[in-house]
């Protein structure tokens, strides 16, 4: 068979691999919470803090919807016409046309280009979170924190695609079986070196002081069968007033993280139900299941580039003669980004699925539902979420139950109903 051929196959295999690791890892059979219980919950919120947050959200869409679409309007200009290609070549014109400057610098330049255009987007975003007394960031935090990420996305992207061009000249017949295991191994490897290496450049962590929450929540891990290594707490109060926890690492590196602004706005009971829920995903091995389906995706992704390869029409229409040269870049981005948008439902559908189930993990750990409640009431109040957001937002976007969803499976639950 020829290469592509066997590509053809293998995409074939991932895709089936891909919806069999979905069927057995996802939860599936899980009921909807009662819509008469979230009317019900709805109308016990505080009205006052429901309309701030609606109004909060209203404010946040034009600047996030818009920097999406401008961001894909601008990455598809670059990647279905000569403009990507000739963006490339011109980065890597003072460095001799070298394929290694064309590769890493000509791939920054593109997605930097797109970054650089919805910047004033993502500055409007922080405005109006400043105003509505979300972020507790100044100017100059928010823009070292930019700059970090910019800094830290591009470190990843370059190792990335210094890689990737090295096997399409090594191999140029066969890059996309070595490209795909090589996607697939580096959504391994960030799954364990990101809470090490990468989560302490944005956050200061510290052990949490021994006493009665300590305790109880290392206890929580315990009985749960979760082995955590220890309780930290990260300073997000010096660019948020969100409040939030989460289990961070895998294996030896797992550990709970409490954001300082929980502890201060959350009573202790309310903390450990958070921890239950996150434990939660621990136990079903969640962070196992969304690195596997996202290996598998990252090959399948390198397979069809390949593939893509072979229609002419958008070669000419991009100005590339393979897909697998550098000034090809562009048009990968391009395709990458549009498939995105198209999958984000779908991610989105099974974001929500895992996480209602961490919520029934955490229901049956404490069997505190009042309390689990009471949590997500402050988790919306504090966070000025939407508890109730417009179908269709919470249908492409939303990768948790809304709040009055959780808080009708809360009451589902004191009833008996599991």
């Amino acid at each position: 068979m020829t290469p592509r051929l066997w590509a053809a196959v293998a995409l074939g295999g991932l895709a089936v691999a891909l919806l069999v690791a979905a069927v057995l890892l996802v939860p599936w059979q899980r009921p909807p919470a009662p819509r008469a219980d979230q009317l019900d919950a709805l109308r016990d919120l505080p009205q006052e803090q429901v309309r701030k947050g609606r109004e909060f959200h209203s404010a946040l869409r034009p600047g996030s919807y818009g920097a999406m679409a401008l961001g894909l309007a601008v990455t598809l200009a670059l990647g279905l016409t000569p403009l990507g290609s000739r963006l490339v070549e011109l980065v890597g014109r003072p460095f001799g046309d070298h394929w290694i400057a064309r590769a890493v610098l000509g791939g920054l330049a593109v997605v930097l280009v797109a970054e650089i255009v919805t910047l004033p987007l993502a500055a409007w975003r922080h405005t109006i979170m400043a105003r509505y007394g979300l972020s507790t960031q100044t100017w100059a935090g928010w823009s070292v924190d930019m700059l970090k990420s910019y800094a830290v996305s591009a470190v990843i992207a370059a190792v990335a695609l210094l890689g990737f061009y090295t096997v399409t000249r090594l191999a140029p017949r066969w890059w996309w079986a070595f490209g795909a295991a090589g996607a697939a191994a580096l959504v391994v490897l960030l799954s364990f070196i990101l809470p090490v290496l990468v989560e302490p450049v944005f956050n200061k962590f510290t052990p949490m002081e021994p006493g009665p929450l300590r305790t109880e929540l290392m206890s929580l891990a315990q009985r749960d069968g979760v082995p955590v290594k220890d309780v930290l707490v990260a300073d997000a109060s010096r660019r948020t007033r969100a409040v939030n926890a989460y289990v961070s690492g895998l294996g030896p590196t797992r550990r709970i993280v409490v954001y300082d602004t929980l502890l201060r706005e959350a009573p202790p009971e309310e903390v450990a139900s958070v921890v239950a829920h996150e434990l939660g995903h621990a136990k079903d091995r969640d962070v196992f299941t969304g690195t596997l389906i996202g290996a598998l995706g990252a090959a399948a992704a390198v397979v069809a580039l390949y593939l893509l390869g072979g229609w002419g029409w958008l070669l000419r229409t991009a100005g590339v003669d393979s897909m697998g040269e550098p000034r090809a870049l562009a048009l990968m981005v391009a395709v990458v980004s549009l498939a995105g948008v198209v999958a984000a439902p779908a991610q989105s559908f099974l974001s929500r699925r895992v996480e209602a189930r961490a919520d029934a993990h955490a229901l049956e750990l404490t069997r505190d539902p009042s309390t689990f409640e009471a949590m997500q009431r402050r988790l919306s109040t504090v966070n000025l979420g939407d508890p109730d957001p417009p179908r269709w937002e919470y249908l492409y976007s939303a990768s948790h139950p809304s709040t009055v969803e959780r808080m009708a499976a809360a009451r589902a639950y004191a009833r008996g109903e599991r």
